[in-house]
């Protein structure tokens, strides 16, 4: 039920960052069946966040919607999980 108020994303495509409108939301990893555990990342204050598991930095960008990010391929639609 989490899933359908804290936005997931994935770093399928391998880049070095992911700007994104939330500042809590699910790392994922990869797109299943390659994704790491989906860790809960809450920036507090901060505008980064560095995923424990896969290293991939995700940066805040209050101008996106809570569920979207740059690139958008990077935002986790509901129907993948």
């Amino acid at each position: 039920m989490t899933e359908h108020i804290v936005p997931h994303f994935h770093n399928d495509v391998g880049v070095a960052e992911i700007e994104i409108g939330a500042k809590e939301f699910m790392c994922i990893g990869a797109l299943p069946p390659f994704d790491h555990p989906h860790v809960f990342c809450d920036m507090g204050d901060d505008n980064e966040y560095v995923c424990p598991y896969c290293s991939t930095l995700y940066r805040y960008n209050p101008q996106l919607a809570p569920n979207e990010a740059r690139p958008p391929e990077c935002a986790l639609k509901r129907e993948t999980v």
